[in-house]
């Protein structure tokens, strides 16, 4: 393919993008109450400041699930046994990947990484490459058209490991939860395994510290999303006319993430065909992200067609790794 040939591919996927960006603003933004998908926090200014806020003391999720991987690597390469390759939904800077493979003694082995932020993907792959003997493939797309398009990419010879973690599973409500697993389950064969990574309910103040830190990186990222929208869709928000809100809502047992209205404005977004008055106090709900109790955990991948095996939890971090196997 030509240098020319790969420009065009890129502009028509950047231009389709941008439109897919554009229809599910335009649709998210008029709804009771007004809301933003989460995933589109991950631009590449927000997957930097989600990787700082992974850094930070009040964010302990990330450093338990490090410990974890690096104490019980060993443990859950053993149980499985010789594996072909390892697929990774939401690789982040590869970082929890590679302590997974330095625990591996295969030589050869191939790892499919799947993410919606270029900018992750590129970081993942550059990080995972350097190690001997690894063949990288690096998917652009969302988890569930890339459970449904790159399923057969990983179907070869041999056994394959799903790894899910960060608690990305915590972004879902309860039915997308079990839907993402049974889809999951139904990209994996008999013999092959899937590694969960699940934060767990805590006392009310550490979560909410979790989510609305000191230093307002986690602010800085939420409010990341309104300059995505003014960049790629015109659009007019004035950052000093929004306040970053954590909130724990213990019916559903999540953490809710909104930007809230300080004033009543008006906002205009051109390529979403938008034109809104907000209201002091209003609300854009930005990112949901659900807690869980360790026999939750169990419960869930068991709904979905695994068989749990083994469990791990950090006691510091209250946070969970899960192998099920299919």
């Amino acid at each position: 393919m030509t240098r020319l040939a790969r420009a065009r591919i890129h502009h028509a996927e950047s231009a389709a993008a941008v439109a897919a960006f554009a229809a599910d603003v335009g649709y998210y933004l008029q709804q009771q109450p007004r809301q933003l998908p989460s995933r589109y926090l991950y631009d590449r200014l927000g997957s930097a400041l989600f990787d700082a806020i992974c850094r930070l003391p009040w964010y302990p999720l990330t450093e338990g699930e490090l410990r974890l991987l690096a104490s019980r690597a060993g443990a859950i390469l053993s149980h499985l046994g010789p594996l072909s390759r390892i697929v990774e939904l939401g690789a982040g800077n590869g970082e929890k990947l590679m302590t997974l493979l330095d625990a591996s003694k295969r030589s050869r082995i191939d790892l499919h990484l799947v993410d919606i932020s270029r900018a992750a993907l590129e970081l993942a792959s550059r990080a995972l490459s350097a190690r001997p003997g690894v063949r990288v493939r690096a998917h652009e797309a969302n988890y569930d058209d890339g459970l449904e398009r790159l399923a057969p990419a990983w179907r070869g010879p041999g056994r394959t490991l799903l790894v899910f973690l960060g608690s990305n599973i915590g972004n879902y409500d309860p039915p997308g939860a079990d839907h993402l697993l049974r889809q999951m389950r139904a990209a994996l064969r008999p013999g092959d395994a899937l590694l969960l990574g699940a934060d767990l309910v805590k006392p009310v103040a550490t979560l909410i510290q979790a989510y609305d830190d000191p230093l307002q990186v986690t602010a800085a990222f939420n409010r990341n999303l309104l300059v995505r929208i003014n960049r790629e869709l015109a659009a007019d928000f004035d950052l000093d006319g929004f306040d970053h809100r954590a909130i724990w809502n213990e019916s559903a047992s999540r953490v809710e993430m909104h930007l809230v209205s300080t004033r009543r404005q008006r906002v205009r977004v051109p390529r979403a065909g938008l034109d809104i008055t907000f209201a002091p106090g209003e609300t854009i709900w930005t990112e949901s992200s659900y807690k869980y109790r360790a026999d939750g955990i169990t419960s869930l991948v068991g709904a979905a067609g695994f068989t749990a095996r083994s469990q791990w939890v950090d006691e510091a971090a209250q946070f969970s790794l899960t192998l099920a196997e299919v």
